[in-house]
């Protein structure tokens, strides 16, 4: 099984990814890409043109994977530590990938186009999107602390894709959009995400990079 992960450490996609594969020990080969590197770009667009991580390439299978859910779906299929990440049981799965799009689509997104803006030249500011963002963002907020249950991860009894994905949307939206104090159900939910062994190994993993996260 050869698998090589072309991620960075800092991206909130490649985090969710990584969690993952830290989190069922499906060994792999990360291969850091800098796209400020005009080598390091070059060699990943051609692997994949779209030119965003993370990419999974699986040599045995002759297969370029890319898109954070589809890699870990990926994984669930074909090796058996990661299988638990994605149940079996119909029902429960698509609990898990629900979760997973709801993380994805309303948390994570919405957190980087507020992130984004901050990296946009003064003059392509664009307040009204930041404005829509966080107005989502605190919707989803709401949803979420509406719904979780009082137990240590909200679908089935183990850790699961859902739970990989919401990790780097909580880490990152709290960073622009604090909920600890406002949606405590939430808030304990995420103190549980960030002593998870595999997202901690994660996040001290991206620590030499973030200070290079956009501050306002």
């Amino acid at each position: 099984m050869a698998y090589t992960l072309y991620y960075h450490p800092l991206s909130s996609y490649c985090m969710k990814v990584v969690t993952a594969l830290y989190e069922s020990g499906t060994p792999f080969t990360p291969k850091l890409v800098n796209l400020g590197d005009a080598a390091d770009r070059a060699a990943f667009v051609k692997l994949w043109p779209i030119g965003k991580f993370p990419v999974l390439r699986d040599e045995d299978r002759g297969l370029t994977i890319p898109e954070s859910t589809i890699i870990i779906e990926h994984l669930a299929q074909h090796h058996p530590a990661a299988a638990a990440l994605v149940p079996s049981d119909p029902k429960l799965a698509l609990q898990v990938r629900a979760q997973d799009r709801f993380y994805d689509l309303h948390v994570h997104n919405k957190m980087q186009d507020i992130v984004g803006d901050r990296l946009r030249p003064a003059e392509s500011k664009d307040p009204f999107g930041v404005a829509q963002a966080r107005t989502r963002l605190a919707t989803a907020y709401d949803v979420l602390e509406r719904d979780l249950v009082s137990k240590a991860w909200p679908i089935g009894d183990s850790f699961t894709m859902a739970d990989c994905a919401a990790c780097p949307a909580l880490f990152y939206a709290n960073k622009v959009q604090p909920f600890e104090a406002s949606h405590p159900k939430l808030a304990a939910y995420f103190a549980r995400l960030t002593e998870r062994p595999s997202f901690k190994r994660v996040l001290e993993e991206a620590g030499p990079y973030m200070r290079f996260f956009p501050k306002e």
